[in-house]
């Protein structure tokens, strides 16, 4: 799970994550903010109204859910849980709130907190957007202050100033996990079975 203040450039890390390791798969979440411009249907988000939204809540469809800046953000059972059935790794781009439950309801995944390298920068990015006015990037640039305290909470950091770096630290983070002992006890019963490893 990737995680961090809005303009820490998250999303942007996972992009090039994803075309660094094609394999891995990106959680879609559903939402009820509106779509910006570019962002397409299932493949960005999951585009909800309030109502849908609050459906789906009550009918527990939700690995998490939480309500950030106005508006409802949820990670979906089913697609998380069809891509792991599909033995593949899966990737989710999520707010501080989720993957704190996320991480209470499965200890063993791995959590990354991206951050800029200053406040100074963040707020550069938000601005840069153009799609904040000053009244919204004032709110997320105090949020970003306030979700920073949170950072111990992970079990990594990265700070991402140069985009190249930040990809290459959580390609290094994913490689490490992936040969941890406790994540490969199938090695050893291959090697005992006489098979070859690959």
């Amino acid at each position: 799970m990737v995680s961090g203040p809005s303009g820490a450039g998250k999303g942007t890390v996972c992009k090039a994550l994803r075309e660094k390791r094609p394999d891995l798969k990106l959680s879609v979440s559903a939402t009820t903010r509106q779509p910006r411009e570019g962002e397409l249907e299932g493949v960005h988000y999951f585009f909800k109204t309030q109502e849908e939204f609050a459906a789906m809540r009550e009918r527990g469809e939700f690995l998490e859910w939480a309500q950030v800046y106005g508006n409802c953000y949820g990670t979906p059972v089913s697609f998380v849980k069809k891509t792991l059935e599909d033995g593949a790794d899966m990737l989710l781009e999520i707010d501080i709130q989720g993957a704190l439950n996320v991480k209470k309801a499965f200890p063993d995944a791995v959590t990354v907190f991206i951050v800029p390298p200053s406040l100074a920068i963040l707020r550069k990015r938000l601005a840069d957007r153009g799609t904040e006015t000053e009244e919204s990037l004032a709110i997320r640039c105090a949020a970003a202050e306030k979700e920073l305290a949170f950072m111990d909470q992970y079990d990594y950091f990265v700070v991402n100033g140069e985009l190249q770096d930040a990809v290459d630290e959580v390609n290094a983070i994913m490689t490490a996990e992936a040969l941890k002992m406790g994540r490969n006890l199938f090695a050893y019963k291959t090697l005992v079975e006489g098979e070859e490893l690959k």
